[in-house]
This record gives C-alpha cells, sequence and structure tokens, in this order.
C-alpha cells in the first residue's frame, strides 16, 4: 500500500541548530522563513509561558504568510523558541560579551531551567508543546569565564552558552531533554508531526511520496 503524500513543511526559524537538530531524526523541511516578531517579554511573564507564547506567536505568523499569496497554504509551520532562566528571572540571548559574563557569572555553581516551547500551525489550527530541562553548572572560574567570553560561542545564545559546544564542559548535572536544551526538544516534535500526518520514521525508509 503506497503512504499518502506528507505534508510541506516550513520552518520557521533561521537557526543552524534546529535545522540540525531536525535532520538528526531525518526531517529536511521544504522551506526556511524565519517569523520576526517581538520577542520582549510582557510585564510579569514567567519564563515558561514567554517561551511557549512567543513560539506559538512565531508559528501563526508564519502560517498566515503562507495562506497570504505564497503558495504554500497547505503547509505545517513550526516553529520554537528557547528561554533560559534563573528562578523567575530571563536570561538575554546575549549580543554582547558584557552580557555573556553576566549570565556565566550568575549560572556559575548553580542550576538553572530552559524552557522550551514548540509550536505548529496549519489552516488555524495551532498544536504545541512547553518542554522543560534542569540543568546545573559546575563554579566556573574567572580564567574559564574569560575563555568562553573570548571564544564568542555565547553571541546570540539564550543564557549566554550553547550546551552542544565548549560550555558542555561546565554541565555537572541534566535532567530532562538534552536536546530541549540545544533548542529544539526531537520527541516531542515528532509527536507533534506526528499529529499532523507528518511522520519522520516513515521518511527513514523512504515510503513517503515526495
Amino acid at each position: 500500500m503506497i503512504a499518502p503524500a506528507r505534508p510541506r513543511l516550513v520552518l520557521a526559524s533561521g537557526s543552524p541548530r534546529r535545522l540540525a537538530l531536525l535532520a538528526q531524526i531525518g526531517v529536511a523541511p521544504d522551506c526556511v522563513a524565519p517569523s520576526e516578531i517581538d520577542e520582549t517579554p510582557r510585564p510579569g511573564e514567567a519564563p515558561r509561558a514567554l517561551a511557549e507564547r512567543l513560539a506559538a506567536e512565531k508559528a501563526e505568523a508564519s502560517a498566515a504568510g503562507d495562506a497570504g499569496g505564497g503558495g504554500r497554504a497547505a503547509c505545517l509551520a513550526l516553529a520554537a523558541d528557547t528561554v533560559v532562566a534563573v528562578g523567575r528571572r530571563i536570561l538575554p540571548k546575549c549580543e554582547t560579551a558584557d552580557q555573556a559574563e553576566a549570565c556565566l557569572a550568575l549560572l556559575s555553581g548553580r542550576g538553572h531551567r530552559v524552557y522550551t516551547g514548540v509550536a505548529l500551525a496549519t489552516e488555524g489550527r495551532l498544536r504545541k508543546r512547553l518542554v522543560e530541562t534542569r540543568v546545573r553548572f559546575k563554579r566556573l572560574s574567572r580564567d574559564e569565564i574569560d575563555a568562553y567570553v573570548q571564544s564568542g560561542e555565547w553571541r546570540g545564545k539564550a543564557g549566554g552558552y550553547a550546551i552542544q559546544g565548549l560550555a558542555g564542559g561546565f554541565v555537572i548535572r541534566i535532567v530532562g531533554s538534552y536536546t530541549n536544551v540545544v533548542g529544539l526538544p526531537l520527541a516531542e516534535t515528532a509527536a507533534l508531526l506526528n499529529g499532523e500526518g507528518y511522520h519522520p520514521h516513515r521518511l527513514w525508509s523512504g515510503t513517503v511520496l515526495e
């Protein structure tokens, strides 16, 4: 029996990390179209609520753009947003060395939480998940902080670090999804895709018509 053609998939993110994570489970989006929205937290907004809201807004913006004449109205729009927090304090996506240094000093020797909201939008329907991972850093020396800041790896990263890179050497404990900390929880993302008829595992054996 021939399997039905899969839906077309739009990744509403320009993150190379998310693209690489999708490739890890055999998913190659048909289109990469980052959604540009205001990511400023609302007054009093909790970290988990921020991650969930931004992912939903990005997915809905992408889906609305497709329906507006892009020829991809039947697409699935996948979006995600990752927030790093210490308690209710939301850490920035660092753009300056001073921001990165402050984040590392705060994270040194203590635990923090990483929240990723994942949303999938199509034809007026929105499905979403929120994943939380607890991470603990070792106590960082002044030399380690300075060296990491000089590496530049922190640039654009929530919380000022990339667990899949040099900062992996700072982590002494992780509870929950590792891929969530990288930027896209794969099990939950695959579950969302499966629910909309896009089955990643079927791509592995080539049973889906392109």
